[in-house]
């Protein structure tokens, strides 16, 4: 936290709280420690520089105690008196029930009677609050981080809510840690670091470290500042305050007011306190006041809070003369006091310093060896008192990671260093605030005995080398190998057990080897020994099988290199059948290197093969060891294959294996073929086939084919066996498919079906179609020859006779497997009612421009084969204009060149026996528009000329969608498009040139485009130069109403029962006509099964799961006051049986 401001003792005090009432059942607390000899304390002449720092510290732990005692409003625990060391930290807690509380009280902490830490917190201050839901209770933290001296004095913690209020006051005591840097109490080093700033409040000590000297001064006699302050000119103030050290002069300045205050006469009081009072520790300060009249009640107070007696404040009266005597006064009493008579109070302040320390035992010059603990005492005036230790004028901070430690033992002082070393040897001294005392430390070495030098040693290879010597004198050393610095690693270890050192090497190697020598530090000797490593021979045949076999390829180049290993190296003997192989230049011989011996074998043959030995022998040992070597080959070729079976793209194929493996077991075999009459080979199988047989697939029907064999092993592929016989793949067709009922009358079956999906190569000659009747197994042949078609007529069946069909596909290779259809047939006709299957885009008007072919099918069903008539406009239609083609399935209306009088309404009548169904088509013709009737100008005024034209008669039998309007200037009758897609007859041309003179055409347009010709003005418009009188038009209201008109009509439409459907349609007029729907004729009114909907002129009606009964001719009616129009649908409405089984 920043630092707490230090209170400006010349600030005129404010007038202090009411003190708190008395509880009944107040707890006092008697002091048991004996006071020392009373030292009264007159008020000071001259207050020290200082004055104007001093903390107002609180009370001592007793006195809180007793005012902490009293019952408490609000606190569940109150924040307790505590200490703490120079660097520390320390945290107060407040604890406040919620129980009764609607909202979070406010609570606040002060240092002394006045400062409000809240502004304070920072990195030395944290102010935490929390809450716990449970046992609804506000817990409040002031936690002080790295305290220091000026830290300590009186605290205290106000909490308030609405009406209610309650105080506690507690004391924090900073003791000074063991090592620490005393606060040294040399007035002249108090000054201001600076305010506003980060370390605002601190205490400046860099005067204090400059003084290395301490000196003897002679005392001055002591000036009152503050009589010369009062008595100055006001100019002067600066001065006076630069040459006595005071840097506050805004507290100056405050405390001069105060002072000319406090000459006030009082009526309550014959003789005040005195302004100031100084006292140093542990002494004893009397305060004293006179009343004017000695009835009155007199309490006193500190930091607001009453102070009662005990054995540490202790209270006489002499007639009017009120005295406090404060026993044994520490820093925590430097504080502000008052006391009340009656209305008035008088106030003082208590200023509390520490006497120096001196230095009452010298150091003294001490010499030392390296390694040995060093002890350097000295004694103090005072126990427990701060100091500081220096090195060579450089201070010296105890710590954790430090090599000096304190140690304080009452007035004792003694600077420990642990394992001294040269480095140590320096001037020591120690300073107090009173004195100082330097000695010289030197450290130096003793003399170094060898008590067991190093010896030389020889060890087997993997075993431990232990390197042991021991010296006079416990201190580190450093090792060597060859003269390079030994590094530590998990299996190189140095070891220092006191005067012991060891260097310890697990699993020796070779590379160990070598001179060590070890040099303790700080010493010039050394010792030394050499290691040697001798290792037997070994042979690794680690790279080898599990029998030591090595396989080679006959014709290659055997190179067998078996890694060795001995120190020293050994010598190396191949021999085969008791032959020794001798290192040259022959086919079969042996070379030998430090860590490997290589058997080579140049162009292996298969008289190679056999056992060779091999011998090492050394001075630590022998070894010896057995290789079998095996020459391997490819295999012979198998046998030619024999093909035992032909399908229609496979055959199976199966063979012999070859008579010599070529020494390696057969891994497989890889299978070739070929076309007859290709040289081409292909491969079948990339994974080696295991076995002896293989079914080789893909192959063409009708093909002749050969195979071969090639066999495998582990040195590789053997050369082809010979090729098999030729054989040609061939094999019957797959089953027909999709086999149908086509019709069935009284006696006979029409039956259709589908090609196979797999015909071969052998093709396909015809079809087989047998029946028998329920109940036998006996299949009749209904063709005597194959059939070449794909349907067929089962004639002379008896009626309400029962069959079952299959059919078979035939060709080269057979007969294929049969397709049965899968239920009895019953020999009956069955009369299907007819549907009429109009497509989707034909329920709409169905738009063809003139010259454009009309080609429409319309899909119908009904058996037996129904009659079908086509009405055009209720007349028998032209068969030489309009063509009709009929099947049993469709019916289709063809014409090849369209024109307009091919538009109206077609009928379509489909008739079975009694059974009719009708439906309709709207044909539409359209061609392009002829040009407008008339053309004129209307009115011309300045560069505008007004234009209106009639409708075309010949609309092209569509809607006109616009004009195009055209000028031409006399002058060169280019015609250049002014207007295009505009729906109006008449239009203002403007932006033209004074002086032309034009001629405007126009072009109608509609779906087919613009009109071959257009319509031209008889007159021409001149655009005069001169101005003329604008006349201004008679506009004249557009009518906009309109008699109901539908846009588009109901179509006719099927529903399936429990599905909603719906009727659109589209309607047009203004007013706004009245939509009426009806059902045969029967207007739907209230019906909650039909819903309306009318948005934006389109008109819909829903019919929520109809029912068969639902259907009818619906009709909708639009009303308004120009006329009224109707148009009707048909619905038929499916039942879902009828749906699923197609049943019109």
């Amino acid at each position: 936290m920043p630092e707490p401001t230090k209170k400006e003792e010349n600030e005129v005090p404010a007038p202090a709280p009411a003190p708190p009432p008395e509880e009944p059942n107040k707890e006092k607390e008697d002091g048991t420690a004996p006071p020392k000899d009373e030292e009264e304390a007159s008020p000071p002449n001259a207050l020290p520089p200082d004055w104007s720092l001093s903390e107002s510290p609180g009370t001592e732990d007793h006195d809180k105690q007793n005012a902490n005692s009293q019952l408490s409003t609000l606190f569940v625990e109150k924040p307790q008196t505590g200490t703490v060391k120079v660097g520390g930290n320390i945290t107060f807690i407040a604890k406040v029930k919620a129980e009764d509380l609607l909202r979070k009280p406010t609570i606040k902490w002060f240092k002394g009677k006045w400062m409000d830490l809240a502004s304070k917190a920072g990195k030395h201050l944290q102010l935490k609050e929390t809450f716990e839901r449970q046992t609804r209770i506000y817990t409040f933290e002031m936690q002080i981080i790295k305290a220091k001296e000026n830290y300590a004095g009186n605290y205290r913690c106000e909490v308030t809510y609405k009406d209610k209020f309650d105080s506690c006051s507690f004391d924090l005591e900073v003791h000074e840690s063991t090592g620490t840097t005393p606060s040294i109490d040399i007035r002249s080093a108090f000054k201001r670091s600076g305010e506003g700033q980060e370390d605002a409040g601190e205490l400046d000590f860099s005067g204090l470290l400059k003084r290395r000297e301490v000196k003897q001064q002679e005392e001055e006699p002591e000036i009152d500042v503050w009589e010369l302050l009062k008595n100055a000119n006001p100019n002067e103030y600066e001065k006076i305050a630069f040459q006595y050290g005071i840097t506050d002069l805004r507290g100056m300045l405050k405390r001069l007011k105060r002072m000319r205050r406090v000459e006030k006469k009082s009526a309550a009081f014959a003789k005040i306190l005195d302004p100031a009072y100084q006292i140093d520790k542990g002494g004893r300060v009397r305060f004293v006041v006179e009343l004017a009249d000695p009835k009155l009640e007199v309490k006193w107070y500190k930091n607001g809070q009453e102070i009662r007696p005990s054995t540490k404040y202790i209270f006489e009266h002499k007639g009017c003369e009120r005295i406090m005597f404060i026993n044994n006064c520490s820093l925590t009493d430097d504080s502000e006091y008052y006391v009340t008579a009656g209305d008035e109070k008088c106030s003082t302040e208590l200023f509390v310093r520490e006497p120096p320390i001196m230095v009452t035992k010298q150091l003294e010059d001490t010499n030392a060896y390296c390694g040995e603990r060093v002890e350097l005492e000295c004694e103090v005036s005072e126990d427990d008192a701060n100091v500081k230790w220096f090195k060579n004028g450089e201070e010296i901070i105890p710590g954790p990671k430090s090599r000096y430690k304190v140690k304080v033992e009452g007035k004792k002082h003694i600077l420990i260093i642990e394992g001294a070393t040269k480095a140590d040897s320096a001037e020591y001294s120690v300073m107090t605030t009173g004195g100082q005392s330097s000695a010289k430390l030197s450290v130096g070495l003793r003399p170094l005995k060898i008590l067991t030098p190093l010896t030389d040693q020889t060890v087997k290879l993997g075993k431990e080398i232990c390197l042991k010597c021991e010296i006079s004198e416990d201190i580190p050393g450093k090792w060597t190998k060859n003269g390079l610095p030994v590094q530590e690693s998990e299996r190189l270890k140095v070891v220092h057990k006191g005067r012991i050192h060891k260097l310890v090497i697990d699993n020796a190697l070779t590379e160990d080897e070598g001179e060590y020598v070890f040099a303790p530090d700080a010493y010039p000797d050394t010792l030394s020994a050499k290691v040697r490593v001798i290792d037997p021979p070994k042979i690794n045949l680690g790279g080898l099988d599990a029998d030591n076999t090595v396989t080679v390829v006959a014709g290659n180049k055997l190179r067998l290199e078996i890694p060795i290993s001995g120190e020293p190296p050994p010598k190396v003997i191949w021999s085969r059948a008791d032959k020794a192989i001798t290192e040259g230049s022959g086919r079969l011989r042996a070379e030998s290197y430090p860590d490997s011996s290589t058997l080579i074998i140049d162009v292996a043959e298969r008289d190679d093969s056999g056992v060779y030995n091999i011998n090492l022998k050394n001075e630590a040992g022998e070894a010896h060891a057995s290789i079998k070597i095996k020459v391997v080959d490819i295999p012979d070729p198998p046998v030619a294959p024999n093909v035992t079976d032909v399908g229609d793209d496979w055959c199976i194929m199966k063979w012999e294996p070859p008579v010599y493996d070529g020494g390696s077991p057969i891994l497989g075999y890889f299978i070739e073929r070929k076309k007859k009459q290709s040289s081409r080979w292909m491969r079948l199988n990339f994974d080696l086939c295991k076995e002896t047989t293989f079914e080789p697939k893909k192959m063409i029907e009708g093909v002749a084919y050969e195979v071969r064999i090639f066999a495998v092993n582990a040195v590789g592929i053997s050369k082809p066996s010979m090729p098999s016989k030729p054989f040609v793949p061939l094999a019957v067709t797959s089953p027909p498919t999709l086999l149908a009922v086509d019709s069935v009358t009284d006696t006979t079956v029409t039956m259709k079906w589908r090609p196979p999906d797999q015909i071969g190569a052998a093709g396909l000659d015809g079809y087989v179609l047998e029946y028998c009747f329920e109940g036998t197994e006996n299949w009749v042949v209904a063709n005597t020859d194959l059939i070449d078609k794909t349907k067929f007529t089962i004639t002379g069946l008896p009626t309400d006779a029962k069959i079952f069909v299959r059919v078979k596909a035939v060709n080269a290779a057979g007969a294929s497997e049969p397709k049965y259809y899968s239920q009895p047939i019953l020999v009956k006709e069955v009369i299907e009612p007819p549907k009429i299957r109009i497509p989707r885009h034909l329920k709409q008007t169905y738009i063809r421009r003139v010259g454009e072919a009309v080609n429409l099918v319309i899909p119908f069903q009904g058996k037996p084969r129904p009659e079908l008539i086509w009405k055009k406009d209720g007349a028998e239609i032209d068969k030489n204009q309009i063509n009709i083609r009929n099947s049993e399935t469709d019916t289709i209306i063809f014409i090849r060149k369209a024109e307009r009088s091919h538009s109206g309404k077609y009928d379509l009548q489909v008739k079975v026996e009694k059974f009719t169904e009708s439906a309709s088509i709207d044909i539409q013709i359209v061609d392009r528009p002829g040009p407008p009737q008339t053309v004129k100008i209307e009115d011309v005024w300045g560069e505008n000329v007004a234009l209106t034209w009639t409708p075309p008669k010949d609309d092209g039998n569509a809607a006109i969608t616009g004009y195009t309007i055209q000028k031409a200037d006399k002058k060169s009758m280019e015609w250049f498009t002014v207007i295009e897609h505009y729906h109006r007859t008449n239009a203002t041309i403007t932006e033209l040139v004074i002086g032309n003179e034009y001629y405007f055409r126009v072009f109608a347009e509609n779906m087919c485009g613009l009109s071959e010709e257009a319509t031209m003005t008889k007159e021409s418009a001149v655009i005069a130069k001169d101005g003329k009188v604008y006349k201004n038009p008679v506009y004249e209201d557009f009518d906009f109403t309109e008699a109901p008109m539908f846009t588009q009509p109901l179509v006719n439409t099927y529903a399936i029962a429990g599905y909603n459907a719906t009727l659109n349609c589209s309607v047009r007029g203004n007013p706004k006509p009245k939509i009426t729907w009806m059902k045969n004729k029967v207007a739907i009114v209230d019906d909650p099964r039909y819903r309306m909907f009318s948005n934006q002129g389109v008109c819909t009606l829903e019919i929520r799961k109809p029912s068969p009964y639902d259907g009818g001719t619906y009709c909708c009616k639009a009303v308004n006051d120009l006329g009224t129009v109707e148009i009707e649908c048909k619905l038929e409405v499916k039942g879902m049986a009828s749906k699923i089984l197609g049943v019109g």
